[in-house]
C-alpha cells in the first residue's frame, strides 16, 4: 500500500476533515486509481471506524466526523470511476419514514453502505412511504434501508411491507429497517427482511442480502 493511500485512511479514521481533499489529490497524483483509492483506502478506513465503534473506542459524533471526512474524499473520486469500475455492488434506497426527524444515524449507515462499493440513494427524513417505493423502482434498488427513532412512525415500516406485497416487489427488494424506535421482534412481527441495531451491522445485514 502506497503512504499517500496509509494517509488518506488514517485521515478518515482520525476525522480530519480539513485534510481530506488533499490526500484523495495526493492519491490520484501518485497515480492510484479512483477504484484503489475508494475501496483500498477509503472503505477500509470506514471498516475501521464501524470496529472501532463496535468496540465502543468511538462514539456518534467521531463515527460522524469520519463519515463526513469519507465523503470529502468520495465526491473527488466518484465521478472519476468508468466502465466496469465505476459499476455500485448495488443500489439503496436509505431514509428516515415519515413523521421522523432524527438522521444522524441514517446518516453513518449511509457512509458506512457506501464505503461498500453501493450506490446509496439518500430521501433525507420525514419521507412518505409511497415516494420510498416509487424511487426504490425507478432506481431498480434491491434495497430498502429505512429508519425511525420514533414509535409513532414504526406505522410507516409496517405500511413500507404491504405496499412492497401489493406491487410484487417483495421479491425484488429487501426492506431493512433500523433505528432506536425498532428490534428484531418488531422486524419479524411486520416481515421486513432485515434489522441492525447500529450502522456496522446494517453494512453487514446490505453485504449479506447483495452476496458482497
Amino acid at each position: 500500500m502506497s503512504a499517500e493511500l496509509d494517509a488518506l485512511i488514517n485521515i478518515v479514521i482520525n476525522g480530519k476533515i480539513k485534510e481530506a481533499e488533499d490526500a484523495t489529490k495526493k492519491c490520484l497524483d501518485s497515480g492510484l486509481s479512483a477504484k484503489t483509492i475508494i475501496f483500498e483506502g477509503l472503505s477500509k478506513a470506514m471498516a475501521v471506524v464501524g470496529d472501532k465503534y463496535a468496540a465502543k473506542q468511538y462514539f456518534l459524533p467521531q463515527v460522524l466526523l469520519s463519515a463526513n471526512t469519507l465523503y470529502k474524499g468520495l465526491n473527488l473520486v466518484l465521478p472519476l470511476l468508468t466502465g466496469k469500475a465505476g459499476a455500485a455492488k448495488g443500489t439503496v434506497v436509505i431514509c428516515v419514514v415519515e413523521g421522523d426527524v432524527h438522521d444522524i444515524g441514517k446518516n453513518i449507515v449511509k457512509a458506512m453502505l457506501t464505503g461498500l462499493g453501493l450506490n446509496v440513494i439518500d430521501l433525507g427524513k420525514d419521507v412518505p412511504i409511497k415516494d420510498i417505493v416509487a424511487k426504490a423502482k425507478s432506481e431498480k434498488a434491491q434495497i430498502i434501508a429505512e429508519s425511525t427513532l420514533m414509535t409513532p412512525t414504526l406505522e410507516g415500516m409496517k405500511e413500507t411491507v404491504k405496499v412492497l406485497k401489493e406491487e410484487g416487489l417483495n421479491a425484488k427488494m429487501k426492506l431493512m429497517i433500523g433505528g432506536g424506535a425498532t428490534s428484531q421482534e418488531f422486524a419479524n412481527q411486520i416481515g421486513a427482511d432485515g434489522w441492525s441495531y447500529d450502522a456496522v451491522e446494517a453494512s453487514k445485514v446490505a453485504q449479506k442480502f447483495l452476496g458482497i
